[in-house]
This record gives structure tokens, sequence and C-alpha cells, in this order.
């Protein structure tokens, strides 16, 4: 990297943790093999509705309410305790193999690393301690704090702050074409993590670096 780099900045679901089981959950509960994929994208869908109405709901809360109204379409009434069983396993999610020794690598590097997440605070901490990633981290952080969900430029502006670094020092690490838009927009440097199935949005300017995995993230830089 030519540019200088002080600060790395992770998304955690499905740049770091393996959602496979929450996503079986939800198949399993709705009976239908897409149902996650649905759930997820509207999931993101209303958070923004949150943001672009200049409101807040906690992403626990949009989460459980988007699976009462897919739950709908299937023609399933789910109760209180049925939601939040079929969305438990979001504290249980295990680290892609990658995410140790790349982590593990970065911090040796010198780098300061910060996790960022649309997810409520104790559910992120929870997250990354049963992954057993908590350690690496110098701040953990959630969108709460700014209120404005990603990818809205003011949410980078927060963490960003958090890290006490200038903007342009700081990377984005991501595997969501919309989050990478978004922090290439709001003027961090940025990393797209081709996982399976996820691909960058076109429409913006290409990430600085493409990489497999964050192991290969830690030899790029």
């Amino acid at each position: 990297m030519k540019r200088t780099l002080k600060a790395l900045i992770f998304d955690v679901n499905e740049t770091l943790l393996d959602l496979s089981p929450l996503k079986e959950s939800i198949n399993t509960t709705l009976g239908n093999e897409f149902a996650a994929e649905i759930w997820f994208a509207e999931l993101l869908q209303y958070s923004l509705v949150e943001t672009v109405s200049d409101t807040y709901h906690d992403f626990s809360e949009i989460a459980q309410e988007v699976l009462r109204m897919n739950a709908l379409k299937y023609h399933l009434e789910l109760s209180e305790e049925e939601l939040q069983q079929t969305l438990k396993p979001i504290t249980s999610l295990n680290a892609y193999p990658d995410v140790m020794p790349g982590l593990k690598d970065l911090k040796s590097s010198g780098f300061k690393l910060i996790a960022y997440s649309n997810g409520k605070p104790e559910v992120l901490r929870k997250q990354l301690e049963f992954a057993k990633i908590d350690h690496f981290f110098d701040h953990i952080e959630s969108v709460e704090c700014a209120r404005k969900y990603k990818p809205h430029l003011d949410s980078y502006q927060y963490v960003v702050n958090v890290s006490e670094e200038k903007k342009s020092d700081c990377m984005m690490v991501a595997a969501h074409g919309w989050d990478i838009a978004g922090a290439g927009r709001a003027g961090l440097q940025t990393t797209f993590v081709r996982r399976q199935g996820k691909f960058p949005y076109r429409l913006a300017k290409d990430p600085d670096l493409m990489v497999e995995s964050i192991k290969e993230l830690a030899k790029a830089l």
C-alpha cells in the first residue's frame, strides 16, 4: 500500500464470522432454503428505513420484526419465544479459519484493529468472545453509538473518531459490497473480502484491495 495505513476496521458478520448456523436455523423455521437470504436482505433494508427516516431501533429488534414479517409470507405466526430461538445462533458463530491467524499477523504488524458492526453492543461482544477473537481488537464498536446504520456516511465518521486516526489512514474491511461502497464514499480506504457468494458493488469506486481471506490481507499489507 502506498498510502499511510494505521487502523483496520472490520465488519463482523460474514466478514469474520460464518453465518451458516443462523441461516440454517431461519431456513428450518420458515421451511425454505432461501428464507435466510431474503431475511438478511430485508434486515438491511429496514435498518436503512430507520436511518433515512431519522429514527432508531436496535439491530436485534429489527431482526426479530423482519423475521416475524417473513414468517407471515409462509402463513406462520411465530411466538416471541420462537422468534428468539430461531435467531439465537447469532451469538454462537465460529470465525472463518483464516480469521484468527490473519488477525494475529495484523496485530503483530502494529495495526490498530477495530471491530465495527450494525449489531447491538452486547450481541457483538458475545459474538467475538464465542469466536475467541475479541482479544485482537483495540476497540469493539457498534453503530448504536452513532445511531445511524452502515452504510450511512455518519456511521463511518463515528468509528474514525473512535480510532483517533485520520480518515485517510483508516481502512474498512468487509465482505459486503454495500459496506465497501459506503466506506469508500466516506473517504476511508477499503478492502473487499471475497467470501462465497459475495461480490463488490460496481457502481461504487473499486476497493483498494480485494482478497480471499484475512490471512491474505495480512500478507498484502
